[in-house]
């Protein structure tokens, strides 16, 4: 079904009578506003539907299975990999509106919540209590829990907390033919049944819809300390994470910023990196206020061994936010940059960084594509950011090369093509180059079973060719 056709006049009047005429949306500029995510790339839907009611949402979602057309849940629109795009036409089903935290109880550590809840709403609202949730991505000041759930996007947190889906006690989902599911429930322990919880998470919207989810919280440390470390080289700074890493507890945070990324923060914040440095490494531990003072002493030192040009802690809160309001800043300068910008979110083992860091810059001489990296280097989820003319037909062959280089780069060191942004459209046509034959036979499947007509988010995750491509290199 193309992009820019017009739904039947009777779909169009059944949305209407299911949500009203402000909550169905078929004008051209209304359609467009939701064509568009932080890829860059632009599909513009057939309608957007804007629920406001769980009820609501299996009746649009029923609707559309009725009459075989494509439904994609849509959060903020904050994901890189296009994954909340209508690339086959259809429905927008756009859940901003489900935005209401239902139950905040600290005495079971949890929180019920609806997919629309900003993230850092949410986390405002569980600081009262001393708590908070933690995936913490970097658009957390507009991404929401749906899309959160749907991507499994983490943050710098990940590295001590873990990944998102272990965060997720439960989920109530909307089925592909409008009918309801629970899976999980309230308590952190149960063994009852498959883990269908685990299954939705970071299933990209593919199988259900989430419209309400059971958090698992953590109590909010006493005290948090910033470090940052300079080094000379990039390897230097990849073999300091990999020492760090390999002993004691880990930190908080440990984030990696290449020469180019270096560059660019220093243009903008002078002081963030030591004049010689070249590679910045940046920490956070957290702990009891008797206890803090060590941790980022300890911490400090295990830095030191690498012979950086400068290990700083940061004396105040002032200073701590500083140094991340830098690294945060990276994203939105690096979209000033060029005119399009191809974020990739590979993983490789701790010891396997600096081969990493080294190949990434053979890639970018070799193909002749300017690549910043910079991510969270302590669980070796590494941004890798090509920057890129889309206008220009002469750098499509380039970025093509350099982005296949890259990930045989990433799977011959036993990585994986993403770590937080997801599959989406932009790497459905490289996850067999990943995944075990059969283990994608099974994927394929469970699509199957849970999505039989095929409209929930098609077009994502499996490539568009049911035949796999024979091009796939040998990785050991």
């Amino acid at each position: 079904m193309p992009a820019d056709s017009d739904l039947s006049p009777r779909f169009q009047q059944e949305l209407v009578a299911l949500l009203g005429q402000e909550g169905a949306l078929t004008g051209q500029a209304q359609r467009e506003a939701y064509a568009w995510d932080n890829s860059g790339m632009r599909h513009l839907p057939q309608a957007v539907a804007l629920p406001s009611t769980r009820a609501q949402v299996a009746d649009v979602v029923r609707l559309c299975h009725q009459a075989s057309i494509p439904v994609v849940p849509r959060g903020a629109g904050t994901g890189c990999v296009g994954g909340s795009l209508a690339v086959q036409g259809g429905i927008i089903l756009s859940l901003q509106r489900l935005n209401r935290m239902l139950t905040i109880a600290p005495a079971d550590r949890l929180a019920v919540v609806e997919p629309g809840v900003v993230n850092a709403d949410l986390q405002a609202r569980l600081a009262q209590h001393g708590l908070f949730w933690p995936p913490d991505p970097s658009s957390a000041r507009s991404c929401t829990i749906g899309g959160n759930l749907a991507m499994c996007s983490a943050g710098p947190n990940a590295l001590r907390y873990g990944a998102t889906r272990q965060w997720v006690l439960g989920l109530t989902v909307i089925l592909a033919d409008g009918s309801t599911m629970r899976v999980g429930g309230k308590t952190t322990k149960g063994v009852v049944g498959y883990d269908l919880t685990q299954l939705l998470i970071g299933s990209e919207g593919t199988l259900a819809i989430v419209v309400e989810a059971t958090l698992k919280l953590a109590p909010l440390a006493q005290a948090r300390r910033t470090l940052r470390a300079s080094y000379r080289t990039m390897e230097q700074a990849a073999l300091a994470v990999a020492e760090v890493m390999s002993q004691g507890d880990p930190p908080l945070a440990l984030e990696f910023l290449d020469p180019a990324a270096v560059t660019l923060v220093r243009s903008q914040h002078p002081d963030i990196c030591h004049p010689d440095g070249q590679a910045l490494l940046l920490a956070e531990v957290e702990g009891s206020a008797d206890e803090i003072e060590h941790q980022a002493k300890n911490l400090a030192e295990r830095l030191s061994r690498l012979d950086p040009v400068e290990v700083v802690i940061a004396t105040s809160a002032e200073a701590s936010k500083k140094i991340w309001a830098a690294r945060y800043a990276l994203s939105p300068t690096l979209t000033r940059m060029a005119p399009k910008r191809i974020n990739e979110d590979v993983v490789v083992p701790v010891s396997a960084l600096a081969t990493l860091i080294t190949g990434v810059t053979a890639i970018s001489q070799e193909t002749g594509v300017q690549i910043v990296s910079f991510g969270h280097a302590g669980n070796g989820n590494i941004h890798v950011n090509l920057l890129t003319d889309p206008t220009n037909p002469a750098q499509k062959p380039k970025i093509t090369r350099a982005l296949e280089q890259l990930f045989a780069l990433v799977l011959e060191l036993g990585g994986t093509l993403s770590g937080e942004h997801g599959v989406g459209i932009t790497k459905r046509d490289f996850i067999h180059w990943e995944l075990d034959p059969c283990a994608l036979t099974i994927q394929r499947q469970i699509k199957q079973i849970f999505d039989p007509k095929g409209i929930l988010n098609p077009g994502k995750i499996f490539a568009r060719d049911e035949t796999l491509e024979t091009n796939v290199p040998h990785f050991p």
